[in-house]
């Protein structure tokens, strides 16, 4: 019985294994999403109940539930599955801006 990382490594995708190729992928345009709408957010150029912070979220984190259920990562699917779930459920909500969230005035 060999170790059980080494186990994991060698099991066969959930589902068309033929398409690890492009389940890889999927998974690094997810990640590109996701890393866009959170480089934009911290830098102040899109907010983080803005609809297009949202799609990139919900986009995003789709493309990476699709690969970890492909690669059978239930972890990770479940990571991303409430992520995006979250980011749907928040994208469907009216937005209501009282004022600038704490922290976020601009340095003088």
């Amino acid at each position: 019985m060999g170790h059980p990382a080494t186990s994991l490594a060698r099991m066969e995708p959930l589902f068309l294994p033929q398409y690890t190729g492009v389940s890889s992928y999927m998974a690094y345009t997810g990640m590109f999403f996701i890393l866009v709408a959170f480089v934009l957010e911290t830098r102040g150029r899109l907010h983080s109940r803005g609809a297009v912070y949202l799609w990139l979220m919900i986009v995003g984190s789709a493309l990476l539930a699709v690969r970890a259920a492909h690669v059978r990562e239930w972890a990770f699917l479940a990571l991303e599955g409430i992520w995006c779930l979250a980011a749907v459920w928040a994208l469907s909500r009216p937005f209501e801006r009282a004022g600038p969230a704490p922290g976020s005035e601009p340095r003088g």
